[in-house]
């Protein structure tokens, strides 16, 4: 079909459909299946990119990409409901589109229409008013990304000195001598998968 009425929802990658196949036998009443699973709280959490380790978050984010332009196509009208092509380099929306694009996927695969119409009614217009909110009304224009207004607090959130007052409270709170040196994560279950999937900070923002 040359001209489909409306575009088929983008299918994830093999690496994702197995990511999510996992997923659902970890929900499943199959004991003997979940326990080959391993550590459960360890399983890759497409929603959350952080959770995936560098080779899934690869595709992952092509995945995205495809599912942006999807909903740009499928449901953006007015131009301040365009996810911009800077989406990336704009933390709270990669956020945002890792979460509305796992939910549709789950709702495409439903058993009934229930799923699809909260996507719809609820999930995607919540994603659209956080991210024209969140992007103060004045969203990067075509082809340009602006820079993070809020880059100045958040290396001022960042510095030793603020830091280390901070620590001083949370001593005097405690008791506890104060330390800036905060203690490290943990390096188990889930806490290690995050450690090693971190995603990289956008560049640009």
């Amino acid at each position: 079909m040359n001209n489909p009425i409306v575009r088929e929802f983008p299918p994830p990658t093999r690496l994702l459909t197995s990511a999510f196949a996992e997923l659902q036998i970890a929900r499943s009443d199959d004991d003997e299946a979940r326990q080959a699973l391993g550590d459960l709280s360890a399983l890759a959490r497409p929603w959350d990119p952080a959770s995936c380790p560098p080779t899934l978050r690869e595709e992952l984010w092509i995945w995205l990409d495809r599912v942006v332009g999807w909903i740009n196509h499928e449901y953006a009208w007015h131009h301040d409901r365009v996810i911009p092509a800077c989406w990336p380099a704009h933390p709270h929306i990669v956020h945002d589109v890792a979460v509305i694009a796992c939910l549709r996927y789950a709702a495409g695969h439903a058993l009934t229409a229930d799923p699809l119409e909260d996507w719809h009614r609820y999930a995607l217009p919540a994603f659209f008013d956080r991210m024209t909110a969140r992007l103060g009304g004045s969203p990067c224009p075509p082809g340009e990304h602006k820079p993070w207004p809020a880059r100045g607090r958040f290396s001022d959130y960042e510095s030793e000195g603020a830091l280390r007052r901070r620590m001083d409270t949370y001593a005097k709170d405690t008791g506890r001598r104060g330390n800036t040196n905060p203690p490290p994560p943990a390096r188990n279950g889930r806490a290690a998968l995050t450690a090693v999937g971190r995603a990289d900070p956008p560049d640009g923002r």
